[in-house]
């Protein structure tokens, strides 16, 4: 989903609780990481990766100039020959500590040995964020969660993308260069929602 399609999916959402929803978390985990600034850590479950979240937060790190956005990706097939920024494992939970966001995003409850690391990071003092199930251990244990139910419009996927424009709102004012391109952005999106022009 690019820069466009996002902006018109909230603007279709815009006065519904998805529009706040994914806002208000959206902010704190700006605020967490910004204002603890120990580092973000992304993980989903050995079946359900975020990558494409990941990639999302690279991109709203750089546009919004924060870059603590920009999160490692925690993998649980990780490969010491992988790229540096796949090759990071499970390992990286249990050095968690205070300061560090830790960020997982689940379609289900996750599985006992995740569930353990994210009690470990917890315990060790880091700020935890959950984005995924409305129910079981991983809402009850994290800071803060946005919970996706399966019987709802939006899919785990298209919610992932709004939290991340979200993110990088109200940040520190993007450089001149990057805020002619979300200027240029934001009139083409305009241009696109319009109606059509009526016939003479």
């Amino acid at each position: 989903m690019d820069a466009v399609r996002v902006a018109l999916l909230r603007e279709v959402l815009a006065g519904t609780e998805w529009w706040g929803a994914t806002r208000r978390f959206g902010g704190v985990l700006r605020g967490s990481v910004v204002s603890h600034g120990g580092g973000l850590l992304l993980v989903g479950t050995p079946e359900y990766e975020p990558w494409h979240l990941a990639a999302h937060l690279v991109d709203e790190a750089a546009w919004s100039g924060t870059p603590e956005l920009a999160p490692t990706l925690v993998r649980h097939d990780a490969r010491p020959s992988d790229p540096a920024h796949l090759s990071v494992g499970p390992g990286r939970l249990a050095a968690a500590r205070r300061g560090e966001t830790l960020l997982v995003v689940s379609p289900t409850d996750p599985d006992a040995p995740l569930l353990e690391h994210v009690h470990d990071a917890r315990r060790a003092g880091a700020t935890i964020l959950a984005l995924g199930p409305d129910e079981g251990e991983l809402p009850a244990m994290a800071h803060e969660s946005l919970a996706v139910p399966q019987a709802t419009d939006l899919d785990l996927d298209t919610v992932q993308h709004l939290v991340s424009a979200a993110a990088g709102e109200n940040a520190v004012p993007a450089p001149r260069g990057q805020r002619r391109f979300r200027d240029r952005l934001s009139r083409l999106t305009d241009h696109l929602t319009a109606p059509p022009p009526t016939r003479w």
